[in-house]
């Protein structure tokens, strides 16, 4: 189990989805990227939140579709 972590550089919180390593997780890494871009937000894979102080507060989702959504409502981009 790990938390990939969407945070916006400069603010404050980012959005944190509970799920697992592998290939399906580099896969969406690098497809989110690819819409975003690697100015403004930075996408990061954790072990557990309680040791990343520097990225509270967390606002946990559910899917990737709701990180997706968050990710790009950071941006203003939502779909």
């Amino acid at each position: 189990m790990c938390y990939l972590i969407a945070k916006k550089f400069d603010e404050v919180g980012c959005v944190a989805l509970q799920t697992s390593h592998g290939q399906h997780l580099a896969q969406f890494k690098k497809d989110l990227m690819n819409k975003i871009g690697f100015e403004y937000i930075q996408l990061v894979t954790i072990s557990r939140p309680s040791a990343y102080g520097e990225y509270e507060p967390y606002s946990y989702v559910d899917n990737e579709k709701d990180f997706e959504k968050a990710v790009l409502d950071m941006q203003g981009r939502s779909k």
